[in-house]
């Protein structure tokens, strides 16, 4: 009795000792859990007040010179969406202690409406501060939707090697009429009007689609030449060339006309403005912001409203 009595203690011991030990994996694995997920939200705490931070740095009631930078694609969901820049163009206008502001500007083109959008408050905004004035300075590259933007400045400044012009309208896509056959599937469009599946890239392209796109973009190059009219005035060297789509090297676009000289944003500020500061009033996304875009995108993406590539300023 005493034996088996022993044997059974020492079973009931084991147990109760492996019971613990597992418990005690279970708590340190929580607790390495709930480690990170705090080291997590004070990463996110830093991040939001350093951004805020930047903000806040406008605040200091020196004079200065406003920078808004018109970086990457122009379009709806980008950091150069029509939004983004004319919300970070009103706060530098707004602002009592801005003697000029610089649009600094690396951008290929993009969407015209975006792009047209900026234009247009950029002209009312140096109609209603016309002591203020808004000067392009261009790094690498200021194409198409760039250059539309960039014509609404009092002068574009470049690099000699910078790319600039590309005074253009394109709509691109894909045709897979024959990829189709190949692969033996066919195509079922239903449609409520004659030409909603206009440039439907996977039916024969029609003459009459053909035709009307080709005045659409006649029509959309029209108003960007007469953009690029207005801004530059007297100072272009017009020819056939200026509104065909090419681009041109920084010194050339000088003789052209479609920019005024060679400088940096350090040597605007300086030089020009005269307000060495320079606070940036460019929008940063933070991380909702981002989250919130992407989201936004997946869901319209997934929504086909019809089948014609998108209008492009490049």
């Amino acid at each position: 009795m005493t034996e088996g009595g022993g044997n059974w203690e020492r079973g009931v011991i084991e147990k109760l000792a492996l019971e613990a030990l597992k418990e005690q994996k279970r708590a340190r694995r929580w607790g390495i859990f709930f480690k990170l997920l705090t080291f997590a939200y004070l990463t996110f705490l830093i991040l939001m007040v350093l951004e805020w931070r930047g903000d806040a740095d406008r605040l200091a009631g020196t004079k200065h010179t406003a920078l808004v930078d018109v970086i990457g694609v122009i379009d709806s969901k980008g950091s150069a969406s029509a939004d983004s820049v004319t919300g970070a163009l009103q706060s530098a206008f707004k602002d009592k202690n801005t003697q000029g502001v610089i649009l600094r500007i690396n951008s290929p083109g993009g969407s015209p409406v975006q792009a047209g959008i900026i234009y247009d408050e950029i002209r009312r905004l140096r109609e209603k501060h016309p002591d203020i004035p808004l000067y392009a300075v261009v790094e690498d590259v200021c194409a198409s939707g760039g250059y539309y933007i960039a014509a609404a400045s009092d002068r574009i400044y470049v690099d000699k090697a910078s790319l600039v012009g590309s005074i253009g309208v394109l709509m691109d896509q894909f045709g897979f009429v024959e990829t189709l056959e190949k692969l033996g599937v066919e195509r079922r469009v239903l449609a409520a009007g004659e030409n909603k599946a206009f440039l439907d890239p996977f039916s024969p392209l029609q003459p009459a689609h053909v035709e009307h796109a080709r005045k659409l973009l006649s029509e959309i190059h029209l108003q960007f030449i007469d953009v690029v009219r207005k801004g530059r005035g007297a100072r272009l060297k017009e020819s056939p060339e200026l509104f065909s789509g090419l681009l041109w090297s920084g010194a050339r676009s000088i003789e052209l006309g479609l920019s005024d000289g060679y400088g940096t944003v350090d040597y605007v500020a300086r030089e020009v403005i005269k307000a060495e500061q320079i606070v940036e009033y460019t929008r940063k996304e933070n991380l909702l912001d981002r989250l919130a875009k992407r989201f936004g995108a997946a869901v319209t993406e997934s929504i086909a409203l019809g089948g014609a590539g998108a209008v492009r300023l490049r």
